[in-house]
Protein backbone atom coordinates (compact mmCIF):
# COMPACT_ATOMS: atom_id res chain seq x y z
CA UNK A 1 0.00 0.00 0.00
CA UNK A 2 1.59 3.74 -1.01
CA UNK A 3 1.86 5.80 1.42
CA UNK A 4 -0.48 8.22 -0.53
CA UNK A 5 -3.42 5.84 -0.31
CA UNK A 6 -2.71 5.38 3.21
CA UNK A 7 -2.92 9.15 4.17
CA UNK A 8 -5.94 9.12 2.12
CA UNK A 9 -8.03 6.09 4.03
CA UNK A 10 -6.29 8.03 7.52
CA UNK A 11 -7.55 11.42 6.32
CA UNK A 12 -11.21 9.77 5.18
CA UNK A 13 -11.54 7.94 8.07
CA UNK A 14 -10.21 11.18 10.45
CA UNK A 15 -12.91 12.99 8.89
CA UNK A 16 -15.93 10.16 9.95
CA UNK A 17 -14.98 10.50 13.05
CA UNK A 18 -15.25 14.54 13.46
CA UNK A 19 -18.79 14.13 11.87
CA UNK A 20 -19.99 10.83 14.19
CA UNK A 21 -18.57 13.10 17.48
CA UNK A 22 -20.34 15.85 16.08
CA UNK A 23 -23.16 14.71 15.27
CA UNK A 24 -23.13 12.92 19.00
CA UNK A 25 -22.89 16.19 20.06
CA UNK A 26 -25.60 17.62 18.52
CA UNK A 27 -28.06 14.67 18.30
CA UNK A 28 -27.63 14.87 14.75
CA UNK A 29 -28.81 11.51 13.81
CA UNK A 30 -27.99 11.84 10.00
CA UNK A 31 -24.62 13.20 10.40
CA UNK A 32 -23.33 10.23 13.01
CA UNK A 33 -24.91 8.13 10.27
CA UNK A 34 -22.44 9.36 7.58
CA UNK A 35 -19.53 9.71 10.31
CA UNK A 36 -19.91 5.93 10.71
CA UNK A 37 -20.21 5.04 6.84
CA UNK A 38 -17.14 7.25 5.64
CA UNK A 39 -15.17 5.40 8.67
CA UNK A 40 -16.11 2.26 7.01
CA UNK A 41 -15.83 3.13 3.70
CA UNK A 42 -12.26 4.07 4.35
CA UNK A 43 -11.71 0.94 6.56
CA UNK A 44 -12.67 -1.34 3.61
CA UNK A 45 -10.49 0.38 1.59
CA UNK A 46 -7.07 0.31 3.63
CA UNK A 47 -8.37 -3.43 3.71
CA UNK A 48 -8.26 -4.07 0.21
CA UNK A 49 -4.92 -2.55 0.09
CA UNK A 50 -3.86 -4.62 2.55
CA UNK A 51 -5.37 -7.68 0.51
CA UNK A 52 -3.56 -6.41 -2.89
CA UNK A 53 -0.32 -5.46 -1.18
CA UNK A 54 -0.28 -8.96 -0.08
CA UNK A 55 -0.58 -10.99 -2.96
CA UNK A 56 2.03 -9.37 -4.19
CA UNK A 57 4.40 -10.76 -1.74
Amino acid sequence: MGIGDKMKNAAESAKGKVKEKTGDSTDNRDLQAKGKAEQSKADLKQAGQKAKDAFKH
